[in-house]
C-alpha cells in the first residue's frame, strides 16, 4: 500500500535571505497579519503568514548571524519552496524511495513559538525530493508534529482578507517535463492538461500550475527567469473575502496593483519579494 498522500498544499517558502525586515514590511503593507518573528534550531528565522488550509513562509536569516541553511544562502531569493503535507514522514521517505525517485533522509527541527502560558517548541520532520530534481527551488513534505501551535485562530485574521493560497505556479520551457516528476510522486493521472503547454497538479485547496515563462509573464507580468532554461517557483494566487476591501488596504498603504481583465487584482514581483501575487475573490473552500 502506498504511503504517498494524495497532494494538498501545506506551505509556500518565499526566499528573503538577509531581508527579512524589508520583507515583513512589505508583506504588512500588503496587509497581511505576519506572526512574530520565529527562530529555527537551524538558525533560519522566519515570519508566517496563516491562511485555512496553508501558510506563506518569509524566511531567512537576521543580518549578522550565520544560518546552517545552503538552501537559503545558496538559492535565489523569491519563491523557493513547494510543500505539501503528511502525517507519516518515515514511511512518506520509503514509500517515495521505492518508487526510484530521488529523496533526501528525513529531517527535524523545531522553532519556539511565544504563547501567553510560555514559550512552546513547534516540532516539524521534512522530507525533500533531491535538490537535482527541483531547480531553483526545493519541493519537499513537511509532518507537523504540534500543528495547534502553528495554525492558530488568532493568527489568520488578515486586513487583505486572505483566506487561503489557491495557486502556486511554476514558469519552464517544458512544462510536460517538470509536471511529470510530479506525476510520477502521487500516481499517473493526476496531473490535468488544461491547455497548450499548461498543466495542472490539484492540491487541496490550491492547485499547483506549470506553464511556460511567457504564459507566466502574460497572467502575472515580469516574473522570475533563469538563463540556463530551467524552472523557476514565479507566482502565487491568494483567494480573499472581497477585493473591495483589499483595494482599500492598499490603496491605504500605498501599495502599487494592476486590476486585470478578468477582474482579479495583481501585484508585481518587484512590489512583494521577488513573487508575482495574484489575489482572486470567492469564499473560503
Amino acid at each position: 500500500m502506498s504511503h504517498i498522500p494524495a497532494p494538498v498544499l501545506d506551505h509556500v517558502v518565499v526566499n528573503v535571505k538577509d531581508q527579512l525586515d524589508d520583507a515583513s514590511d512589505t508583506y504588512r503593507k500588503l496587509g497581511f497579519a505576519l506572526t512574530a518573528r520565529g527562530h529555527h534550531s537551524l538558525g533560519s528565522s522566519n515570519h508566517l503568514a496563516i491562511f485555512g488550509e496553508n501558510y506563506l513562509e518569509l524566511l531567512g536569516f537576521e543580518q549578522g548571524k550565520s544560518a546552517n541553511r545552503p538552501d537559503i544562502v545558496n538559492a535565489p531569493p523569491g519563491l523557493s519552496g513547494l510543500v505539501f503535507k503528511t502525517n507519516d514522514s518515515h514511511a512518506l521517505h520509503e514509500a517515495i524511495t521505492a518508487r526510484g525517485i530521488g529523496v533526501e533522509p528525513p529531517a527535524e527541527f523545531f522553532r519556539p513559538v511565544q504563547l501567553p502560558e510560555g514559550a512552546q517548541d513547534a516540532r516539524f520532520r521534512t522530507v525533500r525530493l533531491a535538490a537535482e530534481l527541483v531547480r531553483n527551488g526545493r519541493t519537499f513534505f513537511c509532518h507537523h508534529f504540534t500543528p495547534q501551535l502553528v495554525w492558530r485562530d488568532e493568527d489568520r485574521q488578515h486586513p487583505n482578507g486572505v483566506t487561503d493560497i489557491v495557486g502556486f505556479v511554476i514558469a519552464t520551457p517544458a512544462p510536460r517535463e517538470v509536471a511529470d516528476l510530479y506525476e510520477r510522486l502521487f500516481g499517473p493521472g493526476i496531473v490535468e492538461r488544461v491547455g497548450d503547454d499548461h498543466y495542472r497538479l490539484p492540491a487541496g485547496r490550491a492547485h499547483v500550475e506549470f506553464v511556460t515563462p511567457a504564459q507566466a509573464e502574460r497572467r502575472y507580468g515580469a516574473v522570475a527567469v533563469t538563463l540556463d532554461g530551467s524552472e523557476r517557483y514565479v507566482a502565487l494566487d491568494l483567494r480573499v473575502r472581497s477585493l473591495d476591501t483589499l483595494r482599500k488596504v492598499f490603496e491605504r498603504n500605498g501599495v502599487v496593483s494592476v486590476a486585470a481583465a478578468d477582474g482579479s487584482v495583481r501585484v508585481a514581483a518587484g512590489h512583494a519579494a521577488g513573487v508575482a501575487l495574484r489575489f482572486v475573490e470567492g469564499e473560503t473552500a
